[in-house]
C-alpha cells in the first residue's frame, strides 16, 4: 500500500546537493530546465511551452507536498518526486507500506553523479525516517541513465510493463525495487568496512 508522504519542512543534505521542498520563486530554475529538448521526454513528458506551463506544475508539487527540488550551488537544477505505486498493478505488496520515486535532472548536469547522489539520499529518509518497507522506480527500457542510476542505489529488477505517457506514446518499461532489508544489510557492510553508507550506497 501507499504510505503518507509530507515532505513540508524536510531539508535533506547531500555533499553537493540540498534536497528541499519547492518555492514560488525557483519559477525561473525549473522552467530553464524544464524547457529544454531531451529532458522531460526522458520521463515521459514534453518540453514546457511558456513559463505558465511551468507555473502551474510547480505549483502542483508546492502543492502536493511529495516533491523535492535539487539544489546545486543556489540554482533549482532538477526534482525527486516521492509518488503513489500502481497497487492494483502490484496487489502483491498491499500489506507493506511502499512509493515509487521519478528523478529529472537538468540536462546541463548529465554525468556528474548528481542524481545518484539524490536518490541515495531519499532511499534513507524513507527508510530511516519515514518507516518504508519497500520503494520502486520504473525506467523505460531504452533509457539507460536511468536504469544506471537506479542500479547505483541498490534497485533491483522485480517485473516488466507498460507505461501511457504524457506524450500519449505506450513504453515499454522495466520495475525495479530495494526493499528496507536490503538497505540495511547494504548499510551494515559499509559500516562494517568503514564506509559511509549515506554516501556509497
Amino acid at each position: 500500500m501507499n504510505c503518507d508522504i509530507d515532505i513540508s519542512g524536510t531539508i535533506l543534505q547531500t555533499e553537493r546537493l540540498t534536497l528541499r521542498p519547492w518555492k514560488t520563486e525557483d519559477l525561473d530554475d525549473f522552467y530553464e530546465y524544464a524547457s529544454v529538448d531531451g529532458v522531460g521526454q526522458m520521463a515521459g513528458w514534453l518540453p514546457h511551452k511558456n513559463k505558465e506551463e511551468s507555473a502551474q506544475i510547480l505549483q502542483h508539487f508546492i502543492d502536493g507536498k511529495h516533491t523535492f527540488a535539487l539544489e546545486y550551488r543556489g540554482k533549482a537544477v532538477g526534482s525527486l518526486g516521492i509518488e503513489e505505486y500502481d497497487e492494483k498493478q502490484l496487489p502483491e505488496f498491499d500489506e507493506l507500506k511502499c512509493r515509487e520515486i521519478g528523478f529529472v535532472l537538468s540536462r546541463e548536469y548529465w554525468g556528474h553523479g548528481l542524481m545518484a547522489e539524490a536518490v541515495r539520499e531519499v532511499l534513507k529518509y524513507l527508510f530511516e525516517t519515514v518507516g518504508t518497507d519497500a520503494v520502486f522506480c520504473t525506467h523505460d527500457v531504452t533509457n539507460l541513465q536511468s536504469a544506471r542510476v537506479q542500479e547505483k542505489a541498490g534497485f533491483h529488477f522485480y517485473a516488466g510493463g507498460m507505461f501511457h505517457t504524457r506524450m500519449n506514446t505506450d513504453v515499454r518499461t522495466k520495475i525495479n525495487i530495494i526493499y528496507r532489508v536490503e538497505y540495511e544489510q547494504y548499510r551494515k557492510r559499509k559500516m562494517m568496512l568503514g564506509g559511509s553508507p549515506v554516501k556509497q550506497l
